[in-house]
């Protein structure tokens, strides 16, 4: 790959105080926030419904609001689905109301607001227990994938390194749910699946990382364990800042152009890129080095009976 990025001597260990002080702060504030202000769960997390509506042309979404509003719906959120003429509707359940009486209450009170049909496409309801089900699910699914990268990551490289990419990945998690706490951006499916490609994509970038620690700790004669770690970060520095710089113009196409619908998952995947790509370096390496790797622990080990096989 192109070097874009070339000869850099930075000396990111000798910041890995600097970096601790600052992760310590934003993982103080993001648990505070959770614990506080807790997260905007959605209707997948809460229970509630889920109504899919088609117009004939694009309606005005805040007449359609105002609308829901004062039938009595005030916390409904309303965002366009598919396409500019369809409307994806999600409110709090209705006590004692089944879906015909929750779709014909709905379209009566959209109905005034519009000339023009409106057809509603589709009710869905979501129990509290079945939402209840989803936030267990979705927090053992984040623990069993931390667990799975433990295993990997011992037996690929080392336990310290294990260590160091787990450090990593709850800092990037911690982080990318403490914001959407602290903003209070509706979390809900989307956002968990999000959350999990970030673990996904922050893992890639530490392994990049960690397998160039590893090749260096063999093949540099000389040198400290942190000048051996800042030599492998600055050599994978271009690939890193080209791939993150990449992948956020995706990401930034989506939430601007994407609609409001996929704005939350674009966003937890533009605050996971930015983080992880931060933490691979600064917390996954340096954790790496306060543990105290050294270069006997990385060298490969020579099978028993070796030296006689290459004997003629």
């Amino acid at each position: 790959m192109r070097q874009f990025i070339q000869n850099t001597h930075f000396d990111f260990m000798g910041k890995k105080k600097t970096a601790w002080i600052i992760s310590g702060v934003l993982i103080a504030i993001a648990l505070l926030s959770i614990v506080i202000r807790g997260l905007n769960l959605g209707v997948d997390f809460t229970g509630g419904y889920t109504i899919q509506a088609a117009y004939e042309t694009a309606p005005d979404l805040n007449l359609v609001r105002s609308s829901l509003g004062d039938a009595g719906f005030e916390e409904a959120v309303v965002q366009n689905f598919g396409s500019s003429t369809e409307i994806l509707i999600r409110m709090a359940p209705q006590p004692g109301a089944s879906n015909v009486e929750v779709s014909n209450q709905v379209e009566a009170a959209l109905q005034p607001s519009s000339e023009q049909a409106i057809t509603i496409q589709r009710v869905e309801f979501v129990g509290p227990q079945v939402g209840e089900e989803l936030r267990e699910k979705g927090g053992m699914a984040i623990l069993l994938a931390l667990v799975g990268i433990i295993i990997y990551i011992w037996f690929r490289f080392e336990k310290k390194f294990s260590v160091g990419s787990v450090a990593a990945l709850v800092h990037d998690v911690i982080l990318t749910v403490g914001i959407f706490s602290l903003f209070q951006v509706e979390f809900d499916l989307t956002i968990l699946a999000a959350i999990l490609a970030v673990i996904g994509y922050s893992l890639n970038d530490t392994i990049v990382v960690f397998d160039r620690i590893r090749e260096n700790f063999r093949t540099m004669r000389s040198g400290t364990p942190a000048e051996v770690m800042n030599a492998s970060i600055n050599q994978t520095l271009s690939r890193t800042l080209v791939t993150s710089f990449t992948t956020l113009l995706v990401l930034l196409s989506l939430f601007f152009l994407g609609g409001k619908i996929i704005n939350g998952f674009a966003l937890a995947l533009i605050i996971g890129v930015v983080v992880g790509t931060y933490s691979s370096i600064f917390v996954a390496s340096t954790a790496v080095l306060a543990l105290g790797i050294t270069k006997e622990e990385l060298m490969p080990v020579e099978k028993e009976g070796a030296d006689l096989e290459s004997t003629p």
